[in-house]
């Protein structure tokens, strides 16, 4: 529940600007990765020194450089001092609550969202911020830990497949958003096979644990949907801003992207309303099962008055009762109390209350 709640508390009071880091520290040691490449060469490999990079930054080539780990105040500013990032840009990378969003500044485009994957262990989706500088030679990504959802970025990367190696940084920027928006789609998929199995659960045995499950995917999708929301607004940014970072060519690859964000939100939204859908149903059969043993024991409860009527009478002890002295007194009160029973429940079937 702590992902809904998260306060900035350590930046509160600082002026703008302040370099400090605001989450979980993810990694021990921070790693650099480039790939430099143009059409026809391509050139990857681990830096010592994020300065490496510069010479490489010509016109015609893209370089992309990625930052795995974001808890060292210093490099982070060491970086932006290297590339001329504005220091409000490096508060907000350093900050990893922040909501997704698009700034341009004058050098550069910033862009912040969130990848999520899916913890099959412990059936909930895990956050991690990235941050992209897009320039117009460079794209430099920040994560808060090794491992993401760019691998198929890499290989298209590597084999020149399709028209990455020709499109520039923009076009990069393009396919890395591209691969955390489709990557929700996994992330959906596997919320729905769990609506599934949940469906086929209530329909055979519906029990206490079933509406726990139902509040827990409903926590999920609407974290999801917090991340998800934003984007709308910052896909629009990247296709409506006046910016250079983004050339018209990418735009129309962008306005796909922007698809996926609407499907995605579809999504989310449909899977919302059939929980709600199987919470009304859950509640409705417990309350049908409740109403089915309510009136059993009203049943139950109504044949034992009159009978409860009988025994209370003969069970009097005055002394002048002269069907205590029948000899076939008690048979008959059975008998009574036989005809009663069987008479109110022939009374019951007749009424279809059983």
């Amino acid at each position: 529940m702590l992902r809904f709640t998260r306060t900035s508390s350590k930046t509160a009071g600082s002026s703008p600007g302040t370099l400090v880091h605001v989450g979980e520290k993810k990694t021990e040691t921070i790693r650099l990765g480039m790939l430099h490449y143009d059409p026809d060469t391509l050139l990857e490999r681990s830096l010592e020194r994020v300065e490496d990079a510069l010479p490489l930054l010509k016109p015609a080539t893209t370089t992309w450089i990625n930052v795995d780990g974001v808890h060292d105040t210093a490099f982070i500013a060491h970086i932006g001092r290297q590339y001329g990032l504005h220091p409000l840009t490096l508060e907000d990378v350093l900050n990893t609550h922040q909501r997704p969003k698009a700034e341009a500044f004058d050098d550069y485009l910033y862009v912040v969202m969130k990848m999520l994957r899916y913890d099959a262990d412990q059936d909930r989706i895990r956050p991690e911020q990235i941050s992209l500088i897009l320039g117009k030679e460079v794209l430099i990504s920040f994560q808060e830990a090794a491992g993401d959802v760019f691998e198929p970025v890499r290989e298209r990367i590597r084999k020149g497949k399709g028209r990455i190696r020709k499109g520039g940084c923009d076009y990069l920027a393009y396919a890395l958003v591209d691969a955390i928006v489709d990557n929700y789609f996994v992330i959906l998929d596997r919320l729905g096979e769990r609506l599934e199995v949940l469906e086929e659960t209530l329909d055979d045995h519906p029990d206490a644990g079933i509406l726990e499950e139902i509040h827990t995917i409903r926590r999920e999708l609407i974290y999801l949907r917090k991340q998800v929301w934003p984007l709308r607004e910052m896909i629009t940014h990247f296709l409506k801003a006046d910016t250079p970072f983004i050339g018209e060519d990418t735009g129309l690859f962008m306005r796909d992207v922007y698809d996926h964000t609407i499907q995605t939100i579809d999504t989310i939204e449909s899977f919302r309303d059939i929980l709600s859908g199987m919470q009304d149903l859950y509640l409705s059969m417990i309350s049908n099962r409740m109403n089915e043993v309510m009136k059993v024991l009203t049943i139950i409860a109504t044949i034992f008055i009159p009978i409860t009527f009988v025994a209370g009478i003969y069970g009097m002890n005055f002394t002048h009762m002269p069907e205590l002295t029948w000899r076939w007194g008690y048979l008959c009160v059975w008998l009574v109390i036989l005809a009663i029973v069987i008479g109110m429940v022939a009374f019951f079937r007749n009424k279809k209350w059983l």
